[in-house]
């Protein structure tokens, strides 16, 4: 997640500090000081406040903050961050960061961003991959659903919105899309 003034934002696992040689950014040339991470330490509500806290400093003026970039995930329920199917959180307005304590994946506490920023991006890229995911993508791509799963309502309110997906995650929609070389 890209934020202003060249910070980078990202959620760290729990025990998994951004020194570490399988992380990401360890990878990156990004100093530790641009990178805003939540507490593991903290209560999940604290820490959910705590993160919002250091949200505001870095997009200060801003009362939703507008990353530059999204990378998220989806879960084969169709979650993305920690925003699961038919949970309360995904009525969340007011808030920009929320706790959750009834995870129905483990772990069963964790801090997620709520849908106003997840929309409020200039862009979202979705990563999906494996067969897995192929029925709930096609559920979020080709089907007009009541009640849609999380990852099909984050839709930037004027950003751009791009899928990347492999050709076993793809296997099921009939929708035409761009197939570019593998890497």
């Amino acid at each position: 997640m890209l934020a202003p003034a060249g910070t980078t934002m990202i959620s760290i696992h729990p025990g998994e500090p951004p020194s570490s040689p399988t992380h990401l950014l360890s990878r990156l040339p990004i100093p530790e000081s641009q990178v805003i991470t939540i507490n593991p330490e903290l209560p999940v509500e604290e820490a959910a406040e705590d993160y919002a806290k250091k949200l505001r400093q870095a997009f200060q003026g801003d009362s939703i903050p507008v990353f530059d970039l999204l990378i998220l995930g989806v879960g084969p329920d169709g979650h993305t961050c920690s925003l699961f199917p038919d949970h309360p959180l995904l009525q969340e307005r007011e808030k920009i960061v929320a706790p959750i304590s009834d995870s129905p994946k483990p772990p069963p506490q964790r801090v997620t961003l709520t849908l106003p920023v997840l929309n409020a991006a200039r862009t979202v890229i979705f990563v999906a991959t494996g067969e897995g995911k192929a029925a709930v993508l096609k559920r979020i791509l080709e089907d007009q659903e009541e009640n849609p799963v999380p990852a099909a309502l984050v839709q930037p309110h004027t950003g751009k919105l791009c899928w990347f997906l492999d050709e076993a995650a793809a296997r099921l929609l009939t929708v035409p899309f761009e197939k570019h070389s593998t890497l």
